[in-house]
C-alpha cells in the first residue's frame, strides 16, 4: 500500500502516528543512504514513490489466545528520474526549469544545473511534513506559484504543534543552502530519530557505568619481609589486586 494510506486515518492515536512517522523517516533515510552511497540521487522522492508493506507477527496473550501484531517495512521505488550525483539530469531538458514533482522539489530543483544528494533531503522534509499534517507541504497547487515561492527563498510552513525535535529536523531539511542539510547518514543520527527506548537505555547505561566507577579496584602494596630474612630482602614489591567489596560482606585480608 502507499505511504499516504498508511500514514493517514488508519492510525488511531497521535502517539502511535508519531512513532510510525519516526520509523518511516528512518527507513526512508536508510534507503537514501544506500542510493547516495552508490553515487546516485533519487530526484523524485514523494509519497507515491514510497511503498509500505505490513508485516504480521503472532504473539501469545493471556488465556492461550493468539493475536497478530502489525509492523511495517518501507521501500523506495520509481528510479526513473535518478541521476548520478553531480551530473546534469536529462529531465531538465524536457521539463525545464523543473526536476521532479513540483510539490516536493527543492529550490535547486527549479534551476537547470547538476543533481546533488542534498536535493533528496529537501524532498524528504516535504514527505515528513505531509505525514504529520495529512496535507500537501504547500497549500498551493499551481506549479508556477510554487516556483515563485522557491525562487523567493520561501519554504513549506512548519506548524508549531509538531514535536520540537521534528521541527528541528524539518528546518534542517528546508535549509536554503544545500550543504547545510548535511547527509542522509548524518540525519539518521538526529535526535528526532532517537527513540524513547534508546534514550532510556543510554541514560541507564551511563548510570551503570558511574556506579561501577564508584567502586574501583583497590591496590594493596605488600612490603618485603623483615630484614632478618636477608635472602629475600631484595625482592621487588608485589601488587595485589583486591576487587570491590560484595554487598553486605566484610573484607578480611589474609597475609
Amino acid at each position: 500500500m502507499s505511504m499516504e494510506y498508511a500514514a493517514g486515518g488508519s492510525l488511531s492515536s497521535f502517539i502511535k502516528k508519531r512513532l510510525l512517522i519516526r520509523d518511516f523517516t528512518r527507513m526512508i533515510l536508510q534507503g537514501l543512504v544506500s542510493i547516495h552511497g552508490n553515487g546516485y540521487v533519487h530526484c523524485d522522492l514523494k509519497p507515491d514513490n514510497l511503498l509500505v508493506f505490513p508485516r504480521y507477527e503472532e504473539a501469545a496473550v493471556g488465556g492461550g489466545g493468539v493475536m497478530k501484531e502489525v509492523s511495517y517495512e518501507l521501500k523506495l521505488s520509481d528510479f526513473g528520474m535518478s541521476t548520478e550525483a553531480g551530473e546534469e539530469s536529462v529531465f531538465w531538458e524536457f521539463d525545464s526549469p523543473y526536476l521532479g514533482t513540483p510539490l516536493y522539489m527543492s529550490p535547486e530543483s527549479v534551476n537547470y544545473g547538476v543533481a546533488e544528494k542534498s536535493l533528496d533531503l529537501w524532498s524528504l522534509g516535504c514527505v515528513v511534513l505531509e505525514m504529520y499534517t495529512g496535507e500537501s507541504p504547500w497549500a498551493l497547487q499551481d506549479s508556477d506559484e510554487i516556483l515563485r515561492h522557491l525562487l523567493d527563498g520561501k519554504s513549506p510552513e512548519i506548524p508549531d504543534s509538531l514535536p520540537w525535535h521534528a521541527r528541528q529536523f524539518l528546518q534542517t531539511c528546508f535549509t536554503r543552502n544545500p550543504v547545510e542539510r548535511g547527509s542522509a547518514s548524518g540525519l539518521l543520527k538526529h535526535p528526532f530519530l532517537l527513540s524513547d527506548q534508546k534514550k532510556v537505555m543510554v541514560t541507564g547505561a551511563g548510570n551503570r557505568r558511574k556506579s561501577v566507577m564508584k567502586k574501583p579496584l583497590r591496590v594493596k602494596i605488600i612490603p618485603p619481609k623483615p630484614p632478618q630474612f636477608k635472602k629475600i630482602a631484595n625482592k621487588p614489591l608485589r601488587l595485589k589486586i583486591i576487587p570491590p567489596k560484595p554487598p553486605g560482606c566484610s573484607l578480611v585480608s589474609v597475609q
